[in-house]
């Protein structure tokens, strides 16, 4: 079961570091259809939000149809995103890159920024 992690400091809206997380997790494979989601009782327990905030999260999950409530049961993963598992052999090369990264002095932003802008070149134009 996923556990959501809040950064009170990223300037994120919390509801929308629950949406990203969980689509984080979709996409490697964490999650799966059929999966249940902590209930928001559970989050709110485990995170210190407001539970309007797990909700206002779930439904817009539920809103881009990765999962859907069932009265009474829960909210289920109806689908998952991407084909990387997390044990994929590219997230092992990405982790050693990580380490020569910080190893040569890069602090966390840096290293977000680099990789970001690389993206950005591989990726140009595709978001049209």
């Amino acid at each position: 079961m996923i556990e959501y992690r809040i950064d009170r400091r990223s300037g994120v809206a919390t509801y929308l570091q629950i949406v990203q997380q969980t689509k984080q997790a979709l996409r490697l494979g964490l999650l799966e259809p059929g999966d249940r989601l902590p209930t928001a009782r559970d989050v709110v327990e485990a995170t210190a939000i407001n539970p309007n905030t797990v909700l206002k999260a779930y439904r817009e999950l539920e809103r881009e149809g990765l999962v859907e409530a069932r009265r009474g049961l829960g909210t289920f993963v109806r689908r998952s995103l991407g084909a990387t598992p997390a044990d994929s052999p590219l997230r092992g090369e990405l982790a050693e890159w990580g380490r020569r990264a910080r190893a040569a002095g890069l602090e966390r932003d840096d290293v977000a920024a680099l990789f970001t802008s690389v993206l950005d070149e591989l990726y140009k134009g595709d978001d049209i």
